[in-house]
């Protein structure tokens, strides 16, 4: 039995912007699950504190602020896995989003914020907190965590580290003059600030942090640890993760069958499975009501949910919307919420093309499920994608996936020109409007072939993304993360 510490700044149904936020979840969840003792280490979000009860206080920490840190614990909801919630009001007990103020703006102390974190969830790791535990692996997320191994790696003896990279892109990156304040605020040690640790070109970057220091990284698809390596991908941290090569691993995300199984999926009109394919089509006839589209069964229903930003690949989507719904017999719904350019051009499209099209601008649980479990195609273009959930929720809903060749996305959809006999969907590589508009149309020509179709809705259904199998390989790397540390 391993102690398992998770630090990450969300975890749904807590809190969630993300794909992060489902894996901090399901991971520790599963490993519980194989008889591991796993912890959980988050910001106390007002949202957390409103939602999650009860609560316990379990410690007070002085880190020479004006107030005492509280640690809370509670216990995640649909789990038995223990949550440690640090408690700094003025951090964290806002309104607004995790990363985000109400406007969509950063928060202008976010540095502050989670250097504060980082350094309460390292006193925890430590058994400093005196919550009378010490994990002997600890596993952070993403740059909100990446100052925890750097602080961590000072001390002997100390627990293994792993860091997980959910999406590069994404860096906390601040100011010399950020680090100084950080410096006197929060007493940060000043051998921090070196080309051997967090300093980035003249600037202070977290997710170095947890590149530099960590005993093990890793990225959440396999094509995805490669990707990075490469300039294109690597956001100027390419030359460090080539480096560190053979410490990189990728490790497909896991779906969570729990919540996403069209069989026993409440959110679903009628529950359906591989053996019962012909009740999604009642599916369909709720999702074409919902939206006020005709109702057919004959058609062919595409769907696409998520943000609505360039990385997803939205203005590909856009370019080709018009020539599509002219020239082809099709509906198509969109759930999603993203820049505003993205928002009103899809909502446009949707009034031109209104028997066709219709638009949800936010997010539903609920309108996700049924769009799942309702279309016959989903559409995810991302220009880079390093694990992506959704395609493998479709796979499991007989939703055939159509994909760029990227990340995740390379990993688990199968083309059918590739390899029929494996096939569960359509995928293409260049980032351009025509590649897109012709696997869309490869697609619709296999929708009118019902056994070829029948055949790859049955091979998506039938692959196996559950967490079992990467909490596995997850095992695995803890292992090699303690073997490091324990020379």
């Amino acid at each position: 039995m391993k102690k398992i510490l998770f630090i990450a700044s969300e975890a749904a149904p807590l809190v969630k912007t993300g794909g992060l936020g489902d894996v901090v979840s399901s991971l520790p969840s599963t490993l519980k699950k194989l008889g591991h003792d796993v912890r959980l280490v988050l910001p106390a979000y007002r949202i957390i504190l409103a939602d999650l009860q009860p609560l316990t206080m379990v410690a007070t920490i002085d880190m020479g602020l004006e107030y005492s840190i509280r640690i809370l614990q509670g216990t995640m909801p649909d789990s038995s896995v223990p949550v440690w919630l640090i408690d700094s009001p003025t951090h964290f007990d806002r309104d607004g989003g995790p990363y985000i103020d109400i406007n969509g703006d950063d928060w202008p102390d976010n540095a502050e914020r989670f250097a504060l974190f980082s350094l309460v969830a390292e006193r925890i790791a430590l058994n400093q907190a005196k919550l009378n535990w010490q994990p002997d692996i600890v596993n952070c997320n993403d740059w909100q965590t990446g100052l925890v191994p750097a602080l961590l790696v000072a001390h002997t003896p100390r627990p293994a580290t792993v860091f997980t990279i959910h999406n590069l892109a994404y860096q906390g990156i601040y100011s010399h003059d950020t680090f100084k304040f950080l410096q006197q605020r929060l007493q940060l040690p000043e051998r921090l600030w070196s080309v051997e640790s967090m300093e980035f070109h003249g600037m202070f970057s977290f997710m170095k942090g947890g590149l530099i220091h960590a005993d093990i990284l890793n990225t959440v698809s396999p094509t995805y640890a490669e990707e990075i390596c490469t300039t294109e991908f690597g956001y100027g941290l390419d030359g460090l993760l080539t480096h560190r090569r053979e410490q990189l691993f990728g490790i497909l995300n896991g779906a969570d069958y729990t919540t996403w199984n069209p069989a026993t999926d409440p959110y679903l009109h009628s529950n359906f499975d591989i053996d019962s394919i012909e009740k999604k089509s009642a599916n369909k006839k709720v999702l074409q009501n919902y939206f006020k589209l005709p109702i057919r069964a004959d058609i062919p229903m595409l769907g696409m949910v998520g943000r609505l930003v360039e990385q997803k690949g939205c203005d590909l989507v856009l370019a080709i919307l018009d020539e599509l719904l002219n020239k082809h017999d099709i509906q198509f719904v969109v759930l999603g919420s993203g820049e505003k350019k993205f928002e009103s051009a899809f909502s446009q499209v949707a009034k031109n093309f209104s028997e066709k099209m219709a638009v949800q601008i936010g997010f539903s649980e609920d309108l996700a499920h049924h769009i799942e479990g309702g279309c016959d195609m989903f559409i995810m273009p991302s220009r880079f994608e390093p694990c992506g959930l959704n395609q493998l929720y479709s796979l499991r809903y007989g939703t055939v996936p159509i994909v760029r060749q990227t990340g995740g996305l390379a990993d688990t959809v199968i083309d059918d020109n590739v390899d029929p006999a494996q096939a569960n969907g359509f995928s293409f590589y260049d980032q351009t409007p025509v590649a897109l508009l012709n696997t869309i149309e490869r697609a619709l020509l296999v929708f009118k072939d019902k056994t070829r179709w029948t055949t790859l809705v049955q091979q998506g259904m039938n692959a196996d993304y559950s967490w079992n199998h990467s909490a596995q390989q997850y095992l695995d790397i803890y292992n090699k993360a303690l073997g490091i540390v324990n020379k």
